[in-house]
Formats: structure tokens, C-alpha cells, sequence
């Protein structure tokens, strides 16, 4: 079992940034990919970003590629996203999550997920 709890969100003006965390229970984080997914009121939850256990390989939504970095640091078990040139659009509950058997873009594949953490961005 791993428990995750992300931190980070708010409120912020367009064009603001924010960074995102989400801190691991399990010692064996280090093993694992690690994604983050956001879902806004009435829309399905969506894809943002995904990083490989050794944080070699990082993949984006379209949404957010340019604006958005995913990064992790293995000794404090914790992974991040940067977000930056926030959008109204971009507001939504961020969640981080595991995927045990690599990064990927698919929510079903991830394993376990933390509470979510709100990001609002105001125009």
C-alpha cells in the first residue's frame, strides 16, 4: 500500500504559477512512474503528465506541454509539477498517482492515488 498526499494548490490569477506536491509514504517510490491527472467539475479525469521511476523520461498532455514540468527527487519521496502561464482552464482537483509498471498516460493503469489538491485560476 502506498499512501500519497499532495499539497500545493490555490488560488491564482492567469498567467500565475504554482507548484504541486505529492509526498509517498513507501520507501520503494523510487521504483515506481509517477503521473499527475486533474479533473475539473463535470469533465472526466485527464491525463497532465507522467515521469519514469529514475526521472529519465517525462511525457505531457498537449494541454500543458511547454507550460507544465514534472520532476521527482527520490531521497524525499516526493514528486512536483511546476506549472506555469496558468490558464482558467487549467482549473481543476490535481491528483498525483503510482503506476507500479511504468509510465503511461492511462488512468486505469495506476495503482493507487492520493486525495487531490484544488488549483483554481481566476481570469
Amino acid at each position: 500500500q502506498v499512501h500519497l498526499v499532495e499539497s500545493g494548490g490555490g488560488l491564482v490569477q492567469a498567467g500565475g504559477s504554482l507548484r504541486l506536491s505529492c509526498a509517498a509514504s513507501r520507501h520503494t517510490f523510487s521504483s515506481y512512474a509517477m503521473g499527475w491527472f486533474r479533473q475539473a467539475p463535470g469533465k472526466e479525469r485527464e491525463f497532465v503528465a507522467t515521469i519514469t521511476w529514475n526521472g529519465g523520461n517525462t511525457y505531457y498532455a498537449d494541454s500543458v506541454k511547454g507550460r507544465f514540468t514534472i520532476s521527482r527527487d527520490n531521497a524525499k519521496n516526493t514528486v512536483y509539477l511546476q506549472m506555469n502561464s496558468l490558464k482558467p482552464e487549467d482549473t481543476a482537483v490535481y491528483y498525483c498517482a503510482v503506476a507500479e509498471f511504468g509510465a503511461t498516460d492511462r488512468a486505469g493503469l495506476y495503482d493507487y492515488w492520493g486525495q487531490g489538491t484544488q488549483v483554481t485560476v481566476s481570469s
